[in-house]
């Protein structure tokens, strides 16, 4: 196996997820009080719990994590934050739809890193559940679709019922 090649793949997926978790706390905070709110910071707990996950597969198969990486991440992720959208200020129907985009995008990335794994697992990961990581990527993948679809309708003020 070729060693180097894991490292940088399993450091890609630790800043993937160092920003992801950023994102979610961040999006969580843009709509406290309500019902996205509460789901969003249960996600983000979770997605910690994956970054956390995955260092432990890290250190088992002896890959050191970038901190350059990992800082490059958690800077991209607040420079994001920059975008226009829609608003001089604030936050818009526009940035909720990103932010939930975004987080789309990124639990589908962890879903496909923790079925790699499981694909190409070793003796060093036996105790690692990864066939409950994939179940909870594809769990919080599920629970994310509706709250992004709604975000687009608003965004876009498309009237749900018109659209099926």
């Amino acid at each position: 196996m070729n060693e180097k090649l894991r490292a940088i793949y399993l450091n890609d997926h630790l800043a993937g997820a160092t920003a992801g978790t950023e994102l979610a706390r961040r999006a969580a905070g843009s709509n406290e009080g309500t019902e996205l709110g509460s789901f969003l910071g249960g996600l983000a707990g979770e997605i910690d719990e994956d970054r956390k996950a995955l260092e432990e597969v890290m250190d088992r198969l002896g890959v050191r994590a970038d901190p350059l990486k990992r800082t490059f991440a958690w800077g991209a992720e607040k420079l994001g934050r920059l975008k226009p959208n829609g608003q001089l200020l604030g936050y818009s129907p526009l940035s909720r739809l990103v932010e939930l985009e975004g987080l789309h995008i990124g639990v589908a990335g962890k879903l496909s890193l923790w079925q790699v794994l499981r694909a190409t697992s070793s003796a060093e990961l036996d105790g690692v559940d990864l066939d409950r990581l994939v179940a909870r990527a594809e769990r919080q993948l599920a629970a994310l679709e509706p709250f992004r679809l709604g975000a687009a309708r608003e965004a876009f003020e498309v009237d749900a019922a018109a659209v099926g």
